[in-house]
């Protein structure tokens, strides 16, 4: 059985999301949780909180073991995105882009 968790509109880029969710994709819930506690980046904080939704969501679900939950697969979308501007010199302008991100995380049980 498969329950999913997702986060949309996450304010950091999808490619620094994807360097951390490289690291707990196919893991235990439980070593991945650890593994995003000791992570010292602004995504393992926000893929803290989508990991633990997934696992409440399959508390809800009767018969499943949580205990016996796996990071199944983790989707990291472009959401999306701000526009900003910078003025530079000779009235010249450069665009920025302030990038969002939906994250999923789907989890199942260890077979």
């Amino acid at each position: 059985m498969e329950v999913k968790a997702t986060a949309k509109h996450m304010r950091i880029g999808p490619r620094k999301v994807r360097l951390v969710a490289r690291n707990i994709q196919g893991r235990p819930v439980e070593d991945a949780l650890n593994i995003l506690k000791f992570t010292p980046k602004k995504a393992a904080e926000m893929l803290t909180k989508v990991v633990s939704s997934a696992v409440a969501n399959a508390e809800q679900l009767p018969g499943v073991d949580v205990d016996s939950l796996v990071v199944k697969q983790i989707i990291v979308d472009q959401g999306s995105s701000w526009k900003r501007h910078l003025t530079r010199s000779m009235g010249r302008v450069n665009k920025i882009l302030k990038r969002s991100s939906h994250i999923t995380v789907i989890v199942a049980e260890q077979e």
